[in-house]
């Protein structure tokens, strides 16, 4: 690592004339195409940015365009089943459609959308001016945004994958899904996997090595706990769906047979592997969000979290005995009676912290003064939702009634219940909360309530009824019903399934007055006032948007809900100590204005994270089409390491920014390798 700072004679201020500073020679100076690329605006200056606030940006909107993608096939499906012997889609077409909607909605939307939260948000609530590895954080999003781009190509190149998001051996083998759309599959997750795994690595260091002073574990933000908690779960369960990935892509493409009876071996070896990754999985999505509601509650009970600690301690509880229940996935596969009853109990067990969590959270509401923003209204949605979700899966514990459940709606009922009721909805919570901060604009309330009812109640009409239509035997994954099984009353399948989809209708048009409120938002929406809910954490102590640097001065920490703290003294009274509001949030954004430091360091942009990012998915067309091709792919890959290695630690005068006119403190680029 190398760092300049700005000379002493560049310009204080926006157009004053610099003289020409020393000239910088570096041993790769003569190397033109290693030469950094300097500071640059338009979209360069988002392509080759390494600003966790911008990439924050970028996952989101990548991640909401794919959210809507994997949504438009759920509404198709739902078409599908509206009627019975219905022509919406063949069964082909059908099993692609499950398949790229569970896949999209979990490994593209979910999951980076809660990537989103985390890399524009736990620097700031840490007190920290950057994350730990500011390119490494690049790489991370192009090759999430690659990856997901080369997954759904397989539309347009024969067929997109056809075997179930979990895709079980024998169906996933080229015997009986002969073409390339589970190779599209495949390679895709590993471009996406490696993505993740190396945003896990970053944050997770960024947490523990980046904390602003005075910022000791049990004084940081929920919302950052719960991220690192996430972090460590994708830490070690990516390499697991990784080894799983390489050897079924092994298996069809160089005829390996790691998963084939016929030779030997045995495919609960995938069911195994797929599923130590996938129940940690349903906590790297879900956490994120017990996050954002556990900072949402307090701002808009006007109180303290409940239990700070139990909320804490709980998340870390969930996601260690989250490792030891992946096999109530497996009840029906004949593990034996030991394996079923120590699965069971720990599935139980995992209630408990759960539990934990919704007490607190209830608690916090009860005696504060409460007030329904929208935000607040998703996040209390979200609690009544997820605990439905969670009853109907703690009788999945029992392994005689999962038993009788698995494979039928009651199953894709409780899991919808838990990802749409609980993930999505959290996260929508936090677009209504920090979209000022982000943005610095206030989305409209009005158009948010109408999105939060009319999600709330799509979400119980689409997948209330398939607790009803699992118990009367409907499978999951049947492309038709036919009549004959219409059944009568209050039993009827058409009924119920006509309402699932309506439902399923009810939810889209709520997103889409999100989409419709961001577009407003964006042309006419008003600038939002610097600290428009009167937070606790940090991230509001800086400007809205925050500015390059975040923190004109670090901050130094003194309490949890540091925040809150500056502005509010207690006060003894005639009734007692009360609450004070002492300071607002544009005067303690000038105090660290005018306390700012005089040396501030950035990383400095640079292209080689996204071509990086590129050569792994021409390196997967390579595989599946012409082994030539992934030479091309090696070939990017070798020179962008080159490149990334030999680009200059040492910035030319180029590369200055010029300070912002009223930020503040003078403001330089730096390079950090």
């Amino acid at each position: 690592m190398a760092i300049i700072e700005r000379p002493a004679d560049a310009p204080a201020v926006i157009g004053e004339p610099a003289a020409s500073p020393p000239a910088l020679v570096t041993p790769t100076a003569a190397l033109g195409v290693f030469k950094r690329p300097v500071s640059t605006t338009g979209w360069k200056s988002w392509v080759f940015t390494v600003d966790h606030k911008r990439l924050g940006i970028m996952y989101g909107a990548v991640s909401l365009f794919f959210f809507l993608v994997g949504g438009s096939e759920a509404l198709l499906i739902r078409l599908q089943l509206a009627a019975p012997d219905n022509t919406v889609l063949n069964a082909d077409l059908y099993n692609q459609m499950f398949t790229m909607h569970a896949t999209t909605m979990v490994f593209l939307f979910v999951m980076p959308m809660a990537a989103a939260f985390a890399n524009y948000l736990v620097p700031l609530q840490i007190g920290a001016r950057d994350v730990a590895f500011p390119r490494i954080n690049a790489v991370g999003f192009w090759l999430f945004l690659f990856g997901g781009l080369f997954l759904n190509s397989s539309w347009f190149l024969g067929g997109a994958a056809d075997g179930g998001w979990f895709m079980y051996s024998p169906n996933s083998s080229p015997l009986y899904s002969p073409s390339h759309g589970i190779d599209f599959w495949l390679l895709g997750l590993l471009i996406t996997g490696i993505a993740s795994l190396v945003g896990a690595i970053n944050l997770i260091v960024t947490i523990i090595n980046m904390r602003a002073p005075g910022m000791s574990l049990m004084r940081m933000p929920v919302f950052s706990w719960m991220q690192l908690v996430t972090q460590f779960l994708l830490l070690f369960a990516m390499p697991v769906i990784t080894v799983a990935l390489f050897l079924l892509s092994f298996q069809r493409s160089f005829g390996a047979a790691f998963f084939d009876v016929d030779k030997g071996a045995d495919p609960l070896l995938w069911q195994h592997l797929f599923w130590i990754f996938g129940h940690p999985e349903v906590y790297i999505i879900i956490l994120p969000a017990f996050g954002i509601v556990s900072e949402t509650l307090p701002t808009f009970a006007r109180k303290p979290l409940f239990g700070y600690k139990f909320v804490v301690f709980s998340g870390c509880a969930i996601g260690f005995i989250g490792w030891g229940v992946w096999a109530h996935h497996m009840f029906a596969s004949g593990l034996g009676p030991v394996s079923v009853a120590v699965f069971s109990a720990a599935t139980m067990m995992v209630a408990i912290p759960t539990g934990v969590k919704i007490v607190n959270w209830t608690l916090t509401l009860w005696g504060g003064k409460l007030w329904f923003t929208t935000a607040m209204n998703f996040s209390i949605g979200m609690i009544v939702l997820f605990t439905i979700g969670g009853l109907s899966g703690v009788t999945h514990a029992s392994a005689p009634a999962d038993t009788q459940q698995t494979d039928t709606y009651h199953i894709v009922a409780h899991f919808h219940y838990v990802i749409v009721g609980g993930a999505v909805m959290g996260l929508f919570a936090g677009f209504y909360y920090w979209w000022p901060k982000i943005f610095g604009k206030m989305l409209n309330e009005r158009l948010g309530t109408w999105n939060f009812w009319l999600m709330f109640f799509g979400v119980n009409l689409t997948f209330g009824p398939m607790h009803i239509l699992g118990m009367q035997g409907q499978p999951r994954r049947m492309v038709v019903w036919p009549t004959k099984l219409t059944g009568e009353g209050f039993f009827n399948l058409g009924f119920w399934n006509e309402v699932a989809t309506i439902g399923s209708f009810t939810i889209a048009l709520g997103v889409l007055l999100f989409v419709i409120n961001i577009f407003i938002t964006t042309k006419k929406g008003a600038k939002a006032p610097l600290d428009p809910w009167d937070a606790r954490t940090l991230e509001w102590l800086t400007a809205s948007p925050p500015k390059e640097h975040n923190f004109d001065s670090i901050p130094t920490v003194h309490a949890l809900d540091e925040f809150f703290h500056r502005k509010y003294e207690e006060v003894d009274t005639d009734a007692g100590p009360r609450l004070v509001k002492v300071k607002s949030g544009e005067e303690l954004l000038a105090i660290e204005e005018a306390a700012g430091d005089t040396h501030i360091h950035l990383p400095s942009p640079s292209y080689w994270p996204i071509v990086l990012a590129l050569s792994l998915p021409v390196i997967a067309y390579g595989i599946i089409f012409n082994r030539m091709l992934s030479i091309v792919g090696l070939a990017i890959l070798v020179l962008a390491l080159f490149g990334w290695t030999l680009e200059p630690s040492v910035a030319d005068d180029t590369d200055y920014d010029p300070p912002v006119e009223g930020s503040g403190p003078t403001k330089e680029l730096a390079s950090i390798g």
